[in-house]
């Protein structure tokens, strides 16, 4: 089964062909500023980003027609249950026209859309960062007519609970995991018998290398007074974090300096791991500490610093476990080839 995976970003977009679950050849199209400088919007990018993909098929021999099966990104939709959707016209119109929120991985229904065409080639979406599956009383903000939403790296984090839940021989659909998220934002989530039932998203939680997490309410207000309220968005979504107190987003450098005794820096980073177990605490509790497994995943993953000390502060909830780094090429295409051998169904997205 030959299954094409697209995965757009602001700057990028991935885009892998795998032999059922096997990966043939991956490549990273970037686009420059200049490229991207020529579109007022997202979605004008649509037909440029449709053709890089064509290319790439092109580069590789083969036709969109000879493609089994297509599976994107899902973008920014309204709430949505995880899995599967059909990439029909309603769910592009949707990502294109009125998204929840403006992201390059809106394009890529798009995208596969245009690629299938007339062929009939099956497209997917799976595993959309707007999967909202919370409770009712995880949905409360505290001030009626704005509930909290359901936004987390939910592609990354279901695949990596797959894979703890089939290494350590448990049903996902029976259990209770928590899965953290340390990337460029960190987020969090209570996957509960397969469900998730509630989250930390990047704007309520710890603080990453370059996002604010979550600002006590006043001081984001006295941010909007002071530095007006297009700063407070950059402080959460690129110039927060370990950026605005050290100049740098570079994680890897700073740990170095934390690691030869910089106080500052040792200071910066046990804060992430402070605000990160506390997450997992608070979480933990909406299930009376009934917890099978944690997983820490995403690129800070990697760093020994953070993750013993969450461990150890976190342990006495249930085990740890590590997977650094993220498997979005191989969860899009793992999702897609489940629906395809009827593993799963896919959902008919209305909007």
């Amino acid at each position: 089964m030959k299954i094409l995976v697209i995965n757009p970003g602001s700057t990028t977009t991935k885009v892998a062909l795998f032999e059922d679950l096997d990966l043939v050849k991956e490549k990273k199209i970037n686009h420059s500023n200049e490229e991207l400088a020529g579109f007022d919007s997202i979605r004008e990018q649509l037909p440029m980003r449709v053709g890089r993909v064509a290319g790439f098929l092109r580069e590789e021999g083969l036709d969109p027609g000879s493609i089994d099966v297509i599976v994107a990104r899902g973008g920014m939709l309204p709430p949505v249950r995880h899995g599967a959707y059909v990439v029909d016209q309603d769910l592009v119109n949707t990502l294109l026209d009125c998204p929840a929120e403006e992201h390059a991985s809106n394009l890529g229904a798009g995208i596969a859309y245009h690629l299938a065409g007339d062929k009939g080639t099956p497209a997917y979406i799976y595993d959309s960062v707007s999967v909202d599956e919370l409770t009712p009383l995880a949905r409360l903000s505290g001030v009626k007519g704005y509930n909290r939403r359901s936004f987390s790296h939910v592609l990354n984090t279901r695949a990596v609970a797959r894979q703890v839940a089939a290494s350590e021989g448990f049903d996902l659909e029976e259990e209770n995991v928590i899965v953290a998220h340390l990337g460029g934002g960190i987020s969090l989530n209570l996957q509960s018998k397969g469900s998730l039932i509630d989250i930390v998203s990047a704007d309520e939680g710890p603080y990453s290398t370059e996002r604010a997490g979550g600002l006590p309410v006043f001081t984001a207000v006295r941010i909007v007074r002071k530095e007006g309220l297009d700063t407070l968005y950059k402080y959460e979504s690129g110039r927060g974090g370990l950026l605005s107190y050290t100049g740098s987003n570079d994680a890897v450098a700073i740990e170095e300096r934390a690691l030869d005794g910089d106080s500052e820096s040792r200071l910066l980073y046990e804060g992430i791991a402070y605000q990160t177990a506390k997450a997992i605490g608070s979480l933990a509790t909406v299930v009376k500490g009934r917890v099978r497994a944690i997983i820490l995943t995403g690129g800070m993953a990697r760093s020994k610093l953070v993750t013993d000390a969450v461990e150890e502060s976190v342990r006495f909830i249930a085990p740890v476990y590590l997977y650094p780094g993220e498997l979005e090429m191989e969860a899009l295409a793992a999702g897609a080839w489940r629906v395809m051998r009827g593993e799963e169904k896919a959902r008919v997205f209305r909007p």
